[in-house]
């Protein structure tokens, strides 16, 4: 391929919509991907038995279907064979004493179903998603716009003016509420805050982080307007479509080509330099979707600006994610009406179980009781197992990087601190015991179970530092302006002609393809 426009490092989401949309204005793109596979985080294998199609890690994809992205590219790959199966019944939470409650895509049976649970519960939930609606220019600018641009200004100054600066400060001093102190000042029954109090974990926060209680609430809004997809057949049928949508427009995806550093000239990234030993020169940028550590480290090493390398040293990455797959021979017989079609369903005590696993799992604990995410993509998408079989998808979204000790005092720790084999099958013993708790013959409809520590995530994806599904901890003084450092400025790097995109960068972590999209639009 000559005259290469721009040259993408990674992957990902969020380098696969980059590459597509500037495939789209006529611009020549390179995508380089060290694995054998592009996909990031998306990736699917038929890893417990025959015929049982598993989403090794990200699985669903709301964040994709509402994302200016998807709006941009919808058509096009749906061209190239993308479907989605979806369902009414998105989330649902399962405490131990049997205690339930399902979410749909329906506001008024939402309403009802907590009202039910306690006098008043489901009007409040009435309001908090219809405050997001109301909201939705401001949150959803900030969210997913690119914060130091005119755009932005004009979006705080047109609120301002309209609410009055008071008005603005009250409304953004009201986003910071962690979401401990929005469930427990907003709901009455302990089941209604266990039903939202784990959604903080999918965003890397922890339920007393400040700014978790809003982001709940636009995952709230989320799932009752857009449900839970996946992708039929598998997410890695999104990868394909995105592939051929690339090569259509022109350019060229290339894996194993792992790039060893950025070349620079005359100030400005020229282009890369392969571990092969091969370089490749770009005529206008190179983009990266990587970690700080990555970028800064790594890829431009001695070359790298000294106050970002600093920066990079102090960024910190969150907890570590846990996976467990399973083939099961018939669907689970769930103790409890109607979770048998939920798309994810918690497993949790409640709001207080939540809170003890994640601070556990922080100070490097393996935690007494995780809080388990358990999809069921059989029940959305039959053509992933065979007639009449199950298969599961287990997120533990509190597992330590590294480990100092064990909650419950019963496995043993390994000196170095790291995972080992042995460890991971232990924990997923207790993960399993929990999950069989609560389904009736559990433990004999398993076919086969395939488990993922931190570590192994972390070997499949060199981005996921110490199982880090998020590109980094998500609190507040690493997002927004701060992400990934004090004086990011939208995804420039201090190196001309070179940009940062991915989870580490504005908007976050997630499968919405933000911050390509942005860059791209800048571009």
């Amino acid at each position: 391929m000559s005259d290469i426009d721009h040259i993408i490092v990674g992957s990902g989401i969020n380098a696969l919509v980059c590459a597509a949309m500037l495939g789209g204005k006529g611009a020549k793109v390179l995508v380089l991907e060290r694995n054998d596979r592009i996909g990031g985080c998306v990736r699917t294998e038929e890893i417990t038995a025959p015929g049982f199609i598993h989403d090794v890690m990200a699985t669903t994809f709301v964040l994709f279907i509402t994302s200016p992205a998807y709006a941009a590219l919808g058509k096009d790959l749906a061209r190239h064979g993308l479907e989605f199966c979806n369902t009414g019944t998105p989330t649902g939470v399962l405490r131990p004493d049997g205690s339930h409650a399902v979410l749909r895509t329906d506001r008024a049976a939402n309403v009802a179903a907590a009202n039910a649970l306690a006098a008043g519960d489901g009007d409040r939930h009435g309001s908090d998603v219809g405050e997001i609606e109301r909201n939705a220019g401001l949150l959803f600018g900030l969210l997913g716009g690119s914060l130091w641009s005119y755009p932005t200004t004009r979006l705080l100054a047109g609120e301002a003016w309209r609410r009055g600066p008071r008005g603005l400060a009250g409304f953004l001093g009201q986003a910071l509420v962690p979401a401990r102190g929005w469930l427990e000042s907003t709901y009455q029954s302990e089941t209604t805050r266990a039903l939202w109090a784990p959604w903080v974990l999918h965003a890397g926060l922890g339920p007393e982080d400040a700014f978790s209680g809003q982001i709940a609430k636009v995952i709230a809004f989320a799932l009752e307007a857009a449900g839970a997809p996946i992708v039929k057949g598998g997410a890695s049928n999104l990868l394909a479509a995105f592939e051929a949508l690339i090569k259509e427009r022109g350019g060229v995806i290339r894996t194993e080509a792992d790039v060893a550093s950025i070349i620079q000239s005359g100030g400005r990234a020229t282009g890369v330099r392969l571990a092969s030993g091969e370089t490749v020169t770009a005529n206008k940028s190179v983009i990266c979707s990587v970690t700080p550590t990555q970028l800064y480290g790594r890829l431009l090493g001695d070359a790298a600006p000294k106050s970002e390398v600093e920066a990079a040293q102090k960024y910190r990455y969150g907890k570590g994610n846990f996976q467990i797959h399973y083939a099961l021979d018939k669907p689970p017989a769930w103790r409890g009406d109607g979770l048998d079609k939920v798309a994810l369903l918690h497993l949790t005590p409640g709001l207080d179980g939540v809170s003890k696993a994640c601070n556990e799992a922080v100070r490097g604990m393996l935690p007494e009781v995780p809080t388990i995410c358990v999809g069921q993509p059989h029940a959305l998408d039959p053509s992933r197992c065979p007639d009449g079989k199950a298969i599961l998808w287990l997120q533990l979204p509190e597992a330590p990087r590294h480990i100092k000790g064990d909650a419950a005092g019963k496995l043993a720790m390994p000196a170095d601190g790291r995972w080992t084999e042995a460890l991971r099958e232990a924990y997923a013993d207790r993960a399993e015991a929990i999950l069989a708790s609560h389904i009736d013959g559990f433990k004999d409809s398993v076919i086969a179970r395939r488990a993922y520590s931190p570590a192994d995530l972390e070997a499949m994806n060199v981005n996921l530092v110490g199982g880090d599904p998020y590109g980094g901890a998500s609190t507040i003084d690493q997002s927004f302006l701060w992400r990934p450092s004090k004086t990011s400025r939208n995804h420039d790097t201090g190196v001309k002609g070179l940009y940062h995109i991915g989870a580490s960068t504005h908007p976050g972590a997630g499968l919405g393809g933000g911050s390509g999209f942005l860059l791209a639009g800048r571009l």
